[in-house]
């Protein structure tokens, strides 16, 4: 059974991020050793909070380095919510640096008449990678369920797999670049789409590991 590692680094929704990847039909193992790590078929970084607490504990627990070295490896990674954004160079929300692994910055919400901060609740995708992995059997415009005051903003256009309007701004709201994929959104409280998402990432990894032994 595909195993799936979810990062521990006192900054994520562990529980529910578990349980949609076992509906999904994977094994899931809570960690912050880097053996386990490199041992697993797929890795979760999920994450709410702040972003300098969490690349703080990131360092703390030497987890920067294997996080780096699992993307270069190949090995299918998915970050969700605060876990997407820590990918980046930076945020305007602190001052640590990200993990620098997707160029760009994190941007806040600029306020404007009738738009609460934070975007909070559903809303719609607009998927801008039609053929993503993550995307498929949902309809066009899938609703999914939001809560945060800062997106990603990627240097390179292409990276993007999704956005969402909230008022009058457009936010990157999931990226996709090989192995490489996060979302702000949670899937996990998205019901059936976002299960279905979740369960397409572990297809993808399920077809990885047949393509690997041949089968």
């Amino acid at each position: 059974m595909t195993v799936i590692a979810v990062i521990d680094y006192d900054m994520g929704n562990l529980h529910s991020a578990c349980k949609g990847l076992e509906f999904a039909g994977a094994t899931t193992v809570v960690t912050d050793e880097p053996e386990q790590l490199e041992a697993a078929d797929a890795i979760v970084l999920p994450g709410v909070g702040a972003f300098d607490p969490a690349m703080q504990h990131i360092r703390a627990r030497h987890l920067e380095k294997p996080i780096k070295a699992a993307i270069a490896s190949g090995k299918p990674f998915l970050g969700i919510c605060l876990g997407m954004q820590i990918l980046f160079d930076g945020s305007e929300e602190g001052q640590e640096p990200g993990l620098g692994v997707v160029p760009g910055i994190v941007k806040r919400f600029y306020r404007e008449p009738g738009i609460a901060i934070p975007h909070m609740g559903w809303n719609q995708l607009e998927l801008t990678q039609p053929h993503c992995p993550l995307w498929l059997e949902l309809s066009e415009a899938p609703w999914v369920y939001f809560v945060h005051s800062y997106y990603a903003a990627p240097e390179q256009s292409t990276v993007i797999a999704a956005t969402t309007t909230h008022g009058s701004q457009t936010a990157t709201v999931a990226i996709a670049q090989d192995n490489l994929m996060a979302v702000q959104f949670h899937p996990e409280k998205s019901a059936t789409d976002g299960l279905q998402i979740l369960t397409n990432f572990v297809k993808l990894v399920d077809a990885r590991l047949t393509s690997m032994c041949g089968v």
